[in-house]
C-alpha cells in the first residue's frame, strides 16, 4: 500500500511539474509564423541569442561582412522588456543580438557556423557562468531555408559531439533593442571584470577557431 501511495505522489508530481515548465505564450511564440526582416541598403539582419550578449556581440563584430551588432532581447512573450525585466526569467525573452550584415560577403550559413562555434553548445539554460532562461541559447529564422540551414546544422553537431545540442530554434518575431549602456559594451569596458575574465577569453577562442572569418583588424 505505502509503495502505490508512493508511486501515486510521485506521478502527480512529475505531471504538475511538467504542466507548471508548459507557458502558453511561450508555446505561442514558437508556434508563430517568422516575420521576414527586408534587406536596407544591401545589408541584411540576423539574429542569436547565445548566454551574455556583451560576449556575443564581441564575437560577431569580429566576423568580415558584418557592419554592426545591437544588444537587445528577443524570443518572449511581453512588449518593451528591459534589462531588468529580463533578468527575472518571466518575460520569455533571451538577451539576444542583431547581427547586420552583407550577404554578398558572409552568409547566413556563416553566421550559424560562427554561433554553434562561438559558444559552449551542449549548456542548457546558460552560458559559461551565466544561467537561467534569459541567457538560454535561441537560434532564430527568419524563413524555411534558414531553418532547414539551422536544423541540419544542429543536427550533424549533434552527431559529432554525441549529445543533445541546447540551441532552441525559434521563428523571428522581433527584437528588442537594448539599453544605449549595454550597446559595444567589450569594446567600451575592456577592463571591467567580466570583460577580462568571460568576455575576452570567448572572443579569443573564437578567433583560434575561425582565422579565416577574421576582419582584417582583428
Amino acid at each position: 500500500m505505502k509503495n502505490l501511495v508512493f508511486t501515486l505522489i510521485t506521478m502527480l508530481m512529475f505531471s504538475c511539474e511538467n504542466i507548471a515548465q508548459v507557458n502558453p505564450s511561450q508555446q505561442a511564440v514558437i508556434d508563430a509564423e517568422p516575420v521576414v526582416v527586408p534587406l536596407k541598403n544591401g545589408q541584411a539582419k540576423a539574429y542569436f541569442a547565445s548566454g551574455c550578449f556583451w560576449c556575443v556581440e564581441a564575437v560577431y563584430e569580429s566576423v568580415k561582412g558584418v557592419s554592426e551588432v545591437y544588444n537587445g532581447y528577443s524570443g518572449g512573450f511581453t512588449k518593451n522588456p528591459t534589462y531588468e525585466l529580463s533578468n527575472t526569467g518571466r518575460t520569455g525573452h533571451a538577451e539576444a543580438v542583431e547581427v547586420i550584415y552583407d550577404p554578398k560577403t558572409v552568409n547566413f550559413e556563416t553566421l550559424v557556423d560562427v554561433y554553434f562555434g562561438s559558444q559552449n553548445p551542449t549548456q542548457f539554460n546558460g552560458q559559461g557562468p551565466d544561467r537561467g532562461s534569459q541567457y538560454r541559447s535561441i537560434i532564430f529564422y527568419q524563413n524555411d531555408e534558414q531553418k532547414q540551414i539551422i536544423e541540419e546544422k544542429k543536427s550533424a553537431l549533434e552527431k559529432q559531439l554525441g549529445e543533445e545540442v541546447a540551441a532552441e530554434v525559434y521563428p523571428f518575431q522581433k527584437f528588442w533593442m537594448g539599453e544605449d549602456y549595454h550597446q559595444d559594451y567589450e569594446r567600451l569596458h575592456p577592463n571591467n571584470g567580466y570583460i577580462r575574465n568571460v568576455s575576452i577569453p570567448r572572443l579569443n577562442r573564437f578567433k583560434r577557431k575561425f582565422p579565416e572569418l577574421l576582419k582584417s583588424d582583428h
